[in-house]
């Protein structure tokens, strides 16, 4: 019986995950299997399978943070059993994340409250949320505005059922998801060939008395572009002057929010301005931390009406509330207090003008090339938008699949009305986004373009005799 225990066991432990019979099978996909396997194997399964993802920092699509310091890396490892909604269990967490009208827990908004320059005295703290990213943020702010103007209107024994918010067509999906899930119209005022942001006039022609703020984005995710909130707020100032309203206005700097004060300190378009009641950013982007985590500050406590706010105390004491969500890991808030104490006022500094730096050494190249046009601005946050002068014989589409040989994951996309007709390819420069990168990257594009130009032109409708 002992050499029959031996050799079962020894089968078991000493064949190696690749000799074994889970690498004869598939691993399940819609169904748990009734037993269980080998930890090692369950590791080695998924961790192969995983490998035929893209190199996170090859993807140039995406603004998200995919590199951090070492030391980063392991208090998030270390805190990342923490929940984020437990502040009496953990209350030095607590004090570094943020938690809305609770003095308990606001180092973070504190900090990102007086980088948006919000107007708090002597003792005041500020007022705003952590929150999972930007899409959570705007639904918050969404629902203040909302509320706000929906509690005057009931006061003056108006109407209140059909709020809209204003904005430019380039907004991000997460407005339009705001508007649909929260019953709000969304009023978009068109792009054009070359225009690729809100037109702050065209904006405030569409202002009318059910408008319940006016949405500008610092750093549009189609060309990176800042729009012009200050002028917007003047414009806005005049009409609710003739009209009586108070419009407000909401800055969406889910890109720009951390690269702004950086590197355009005298560029005012935050709470510098006097209609700016509200400001979002996403700390999982320029704020530089792993993804999943986002911000939302408001300008005073006057600004987020006091009935959103639920309290509750089975968790251990009275905790203020005002999220979509309840539970989520304190690993991302940690992170982020680790950027902004560990990098300060001259680190971020340095980490954008590198980004920008780096992001005209590629505008630089691909105009060389003398295939491209640049769709992007110098002053906006540290991207390149591109497309192609004749795309006659080959598109930007191609373009982009052709890079994925070269491990680059560049994206190519349509514009929104009335610019539909207008391709670009973009590539975020992130930090981990090397010169020696910029130029590989350059030099790899010029490689397809000599491709294509020994390729037969695109199938498409044009193409085809009938």
């Amino acid at each position: 019986m002992a050499l029959s225990k031996a050799a079962a066991y020894s089968h078991v432990s000493m064949h190696s995950t690749f000799a074994s019979r889970y690498a004869r099978s598939s691993l399940p996909r819609y169904k748990m299997e009734e037993k269980s396997m080998a930890k090692k194997a369950a590791y080695q399964m998924i961790s192969d399978e995983l490998m035929l993802d893209g190199n996170p920092r090859l993807n140039l699509a995406s603004f998200v943070t995919t590199w951090m310091e070492p030391e980063c890396d392991k208090l998030v490892m270390a805190a990342i059993n923490k929940n984020y909604v437990d502040m009496n269990e953990y209350p030095i967490t607590t004090d570094l994340q943020a938690s809305t009208r609770n003095k308990k827990g606001n180092r973070c908004v504190n900090m990102i409250a007086n980088l948006f320059n919000a107007p708090l005295g002597e003792g005041e703290t500020g007022v705003g949320v952590g929150t999972v990213g930007s899409s959570e943020a705007i639904m918050l702010a969404g629902l203040a505005f909302k509320r706000k103007w929906q509690n005057k209107r009931r006061a003056q024994g108006k109407p209140f059922q059909k709020p809209n918010i204003v904005t430019g067509a380039n907004v991000q999906v997460c407005w339009e998801k705001f508007a649909n899930y929260f019953e709000v119209e969304l009023k978009e005022t068109k792009l054009r060939e070359g225009y690729y942001v809100m037109d702050p006039v065209k904006v405030v022609e569409l202002v009318d008395e059910n408008t319940i703020c006016v949405a500008a984005i610092l750093g549009s995710t189609l060309n990176g572009e800042f729009e012009d909130v200050k002028l917007l707020n003047d414009l806005l100032l005049q009409k609710n002057k003739q009209t009586g309203w108070d419009t407000p206005i909401h800055v969406d700097a889910a890109s720009g929010g951390f690269v702004a004060p950086f590197l355009y300190p005298e560029l005012e378009w935050d709470f510098r301005l006097p209609l700016v009641k509200s400001i979002n950013v996403i700390g999982h982007k320029y704020g530089l931390v792993y993804a999943g985590i986002g911000w939302v500050v408001w300008r005073s406590q006057d600004d987020l009406p006091s009935e959103l706010i639920f309290h509750i105390n089975y968790l251990g004491a009275d905790q203020p509330i005002f999220t979509l969500n309840f539970s989520k890991g304190s690993s991302q808030v940690i992170a982020q207090y680790y950027q902004l104490v560990r990098l300060g006022w001259e680190g971020y500094r340095n980490v954008m003008e590198n980004c920008r730096e780096n992001t005209l050494v590629l505008k630089q190249g691909l105009e060389k090339t003398g295939h491209f046009n640049i769709v992007s601005k110098d002053n906006g946050v540290p991207m390149v938008a591109f497309s192609l002068k004749d795309s006659s014989r080959h598109d930007e589409f191609e373009v982009s699949e052709m890079l994925r040989r070269f491990g680059w994951i560049v994206p190519a996309y349509t514009m929104p009305p009335d610019a539909q007709h207008v391709t670009v390819l973009r590539i975020v420069v992130r930090e981990d986004f090397s010169r020696t990168l910029a130029e590989r990257l350059v030099l790899d594009i010029t490689k397809i373009l000599h491709e294509l130009d020994k390729l037969p032109p695109r199938s498409s409708p044009n193409n085809i005799i009938n």
